[in-house]
């Protein structure tokens, strides 16, 4: 009866989660929902601790974050069972661990460079029994050229990290061929797309996608994509370049 109780609670708690994330086109279930309910009560609490997100009024937070990240969907359709997911930037786990709550059977690894931050998702992995999940406390620049990651991933996740051509640099050394980055922009998204072509030619990507969530405002913020790079060539093996160097020196 408690635990009926409990997932209860989270439905309504996460009512405006579950109703636009079927305008995606996913139906979530009362295990799922709790996780997500729990999620938001570790966020609160977590950040206390760390600057982990300017947003923790809960509605904002299933919007803003949680809805926010599931729009990969867009992109990708279908997330395959085993399917290995890295999420660079990881901060607080969005958009990781929402895709992970939605999709269980994805293999992610969570990939931070701040200790304060992935000791947050060390505790929320514990916190929401969530397996095949790795967190690593790693600058993406170190992850790309490091033996069991380069190469290695089917998706790569960028939101709210840098630019789109130093994102391109952080993401394809690490994603298999035809493998994907999904990076999250706002209103400039087609002209990050634009100033990018240079990145896509040098480490062997092309824009598979331009994918608006416009169709989803209210409750998202308009002017808001989902850019989708596939790693059509392979990406050579000077890249990434050093710590900072991406960032500071965009190609």
């Amino acid at each position: 009866m408690a635990a009926h109780a409990e997932s209860a609670s989270a439905d309504v708690g996460m009512s405006i989660l579950a109703e636009h994330a079927q305008h995606l086109g996913l139906t979530l279930n009362a295990h799922q929902l709790a996780q997500f309910a729990r999620y938001t009560e570790l966020l609160q609490a977590g950040n206390r601790r760390a600057n982990l997100t300017a947003i923790t009024d809960p509605e904002q937070v299933q919007v803003r974050h949680y809805l926010d990240s599931l729009t990969a969907v867009l992109a990708i359709p279908q997330w395959r069972d085993g399917a290995r997911v890295v999420d660079i930037g990881a901060g607080a786990g969005f958009p990781g661990v929402p895709l992970k709550i939605a999709f269980p059977e994805i293999r992610l690894t969570l990939a931070e460079s701040t200790g304060k931050k992935t000791a947050f998702l060390s505790d929320l992995v514990r916190e929401l029994a969530l397996e095949d999940v790795e967190v690593l406390t790693v600058r993406a620049e170190d992850l790309g050229r490091t033996e069991g990651y380069r190469g290695q991933f089917d998706v790569a996740l960028a939101r709210g990290v840098s630019s789109l051509p130093t994102l391109i640099e952080y993401a394809l050394p690490l994603c298999k061929g035809r493998g994907h980055l999904l990076a999250w922009k706002g209103s400039d998204g087609p002209v990050q797309a634009k100033i990018s072509v240079n990145a896509l030619q040098e480490l062997g990507g092309k824009v598979a996608g331009m994918h608006s969530v416009n169709d989803l405002s209210p409750p998202l913020p308009p002017d808001r994509w989902i850019i989708s790079v596939e790693k059509v060539r392979r990406t050579p093996g000077h890249y990434p370049r050093r710590v900072g160097v991406p960032a500071k020196q965009p190609l």
